[in-house]
This record gives structure tokens, sequence and C-alpha cells, in this order.
């Protein structure tokens, strides 16, 4: 392994780091929390990562995006973040898909590249009920992201079964859409806040991209989410059976 990896080898053990090494994981979403999940899930030693992200850096993401400063504003968020990871891992395998994946295009990624895990770290309901079914159907592992607006509480954090996720909106709306279409939650993983949203921080917007309204966010949410989405997802790899 390489000299960077030796303290993660020290505690997880040389078999657990190769593991990694040979892991692919997606993410979809590299605003506040995907930003941060790539980060740790590069510097743990994860060998191969798909970037999906069509947005470009604008001001208002410096609060809480990894990735987002003055120098990359009007950038691509997948084009930044995988400059970052290569400067930590020069050896890192990086697809890149810079687009609003719409719905249908879920299934041709997801049948094409085959990932050992996804993270959905999107807020649009839409295209994320899109990933955890299609995830679903083909049986592919997927940790999914809930509300991270609207709550400044830390201690309230946390990583569950999609079944057993409370006091969030979205995670209501995802479980509510399922239920229609008679989707099981068996098997999904969600983060989620048990704090109660902060309604006054609500905004609506004019519906693009999939999304009617925001809640406003501080910096060390979103990045709490992706660190135990990240976590989740390292410690299951290293874990795997062959």
């Amino acid at each position: 392994m390489a000299d960077w990896l030796e303290r993660t080898e020290l505690i997880i053990g040389k078999e657990k780091l190769q593991k990694l090494s040979k892991s692919h994981v997606l993410i979809v979403g590299l605003g506040g929390i995907g930003s941060f999940a790539a980060e740790f899930l590069t510097r743990a030693g994860i060998g191969k990562i798909t970037l999906i992200d069509g947005d470009n850096f604008d001001p208002t993401n410096k609060n809480r995006q990894l990735t987002a400063l003055d120098s990359t504003i009007g950038r691509n968020k997948a084009d930044v973040l995988a400059e970052r990871l290569v400067d930590i891992n020069s050896e890192i395998q990086l697809s890149l898909i810079k687009e609003f994946v719409l719905p249908e295009r879920v299934w041709e990624i997801l049948e094409a590249d085959r990932p050992d895990y996804v993270l959905d770290c999107i807020d649009s309901i839409t295209p994320k009920l899109e990933w955890i079914l299609a995830c679903k159907r083909l049986k592919i592992k997927i940790i999914t992201h809930l509300g991270a607006g609207g709550k400044t509480d830390p201690s309230k954090v946390l990583v569950d079964k999609l079944e057993n996720v409370n006091n969030c909106q979205l995670g209501l709306v995802i479980k509510k859409r399922m239920k229609s279409k008679k989707a099981s939650f068996r098997g999904i993983k969600a983060v989620f806040s048990t704090e109660i949203q902060q309604k006054h921080s609500l905004k609506m917007t004019d519906g693009s991209n999939f999304k009617k309204s925001f809640y406003g966010t501080v910096s060390y949410i979103p990045a709490l989410f992706g660190l135990y989405g990240a976590a989740e997802v390292i410690n299951y790899l290293a874990e795997k059976k062959n």
C-alpha cells in the first residue's frame, strides 16, 4: 500500500484496506454532502469513484460545499472535485458524469457501471426516488442522504434504516412515494436528522431541476451528513466478503 495510507492500515489492517482499494463507489450530487463524502472516501483508500453532477458553482455554495471557492465559481462541480481527489490519491480511478441525471438515465448508468455502493446526495425528490428504486431493483447497495437543511444540531444526525426515519419532510415524502409504488424499504440505509426543521428558513424556488423549495443551511450539518454516509460505506466495503 502507498505510504500515505500507513495510518489507515494500522487501524483497519492490510486486508480491509485492499478491499477498499478494489471497491467502486458512485456519488450522485456533489454539493455540501457529496463533496465531503467523496473526500472521506478517497482519503480512506477507495480505488474507484464515479462522480455525478451537472451543476456549476455559484457564490451561494460557499457556506457549505467543500470545493466552493472564489476561484471555482462558474466551474463544474465534478471537474473541481476530481482535481482535488487526484491531488490526494494520484492512482484513484475517476469517472465523471457532468449532467443532471434524468430518471431514465439512472438505470442506464447503474447497469453500465454496477458500482459496489451508491451514495445518493441529492435533494430533488423525483431523481432521488429513481436512484433508490433502481438500486433496489438491480440489487446495488445505496445509502440516501435526506434533509440537512433547516437543522443546526449535530447531535441529532444519525444513520438508520429508511423505515425508521423521522422528523424529516424529505424522508416522509420518499417513504410515501415508495409505498405508493409498493417498493420495499428493506436494505436501504439513510442519513438524517431527528431535529425538527426550522420552518422560518424555508425559501421557494421556480421549480427547476425538480426542486420547488429549499431550507437554509449552516456549514457543518451537510458535512456531517457526508461524513456519516462515507463512514457507513467504508465500514461496509471493508467488511464485505469476496
